[in-house]
């Protein structure tokens, strides 16, 4: 496990397209798929990591608490499911079931969506306004494994919020840290390391 911080990709950045298969349903997921959403939240996530399981709980509650509103949700794992078998499809269909998640859980086989959404930790989260433009992208709340701070979704929750009540976001965020994505060997991209 190597403690990775996100990219920070710039904000304002248009959402990359994709079309990746969901683990559950089987069905392509794109960004089409959220057409006539005002925010969409993009999460790069896995089964293994013990950063992703500190805070899973409070990702299927966000799924659920959003569910009846404008927030389109993808969850992506881009993980080497070859050296990471945890991370494999039919091991993250089984997450999302065991989970209740609401939202599709979608395997990015070749790692090209993490690259181009340069993605470098797990978990890491990306909320696009409805014009499919980069709004916030760091932290879900100031909790960590073993840092005893409650897991309540308070930073990405607030910026969900003002994208959804037509508030700016605030520009001052903190970067996720997790678990680095595990890159197959020769395609890290360049910006990991």
């Amino acid at each position: 496990m190597v403690r990775t911080a996100s990219t920070m990709l710039a904000l304002g950045t248009k959402a990359p397209e994709f079309h990746l298969p969901d683990t559950v349903s089987g069905e392509t997921i794109s960004l089409s798929s959220f057409t006539g959403k005002k925010a969409l939240l993009i999460m790069f996530i896995c089964r293994h990591c013990p950063f992703v399981k500190h805070v899973q709980a409070e990702l299927a509650k966000m799924g659920q608490d959003y569910v009846d509103t404008d927030l389109g949700i993808l969850a992506i794992s881009a993980n080497d499911a070859e050296n990471y078998p945890d991370d494999a499809p039919d091991s993250l269909k089984a997450m999302a079931t065991e989970l209740g998640f609401t939202f599709p859980l979608c395997y990015d086989a070749t790692q090209e969506v993490a690259k181009t959404y340069t993605a470098a930790c797990t978990p890491d989260f990306f909320l696009f306004d409805g014009d499919r433009t980069l709004v916030y992208r760091g932290q879900l709340d100031d909790s960590r494994p073993g840092n005893s701070q409650p897991v309540t979704g308070k930073d990405l929750r607030a910026a969900i919020d003002a994208v959804l009540s037509d508030r700016s976001v605030p520009s001052e965020q903190k970067p996720s840290i997790g678990c680095n994505i595990k890159w197959k060997q020769g395609n890290e991209p360049p910006y990991f390391g």
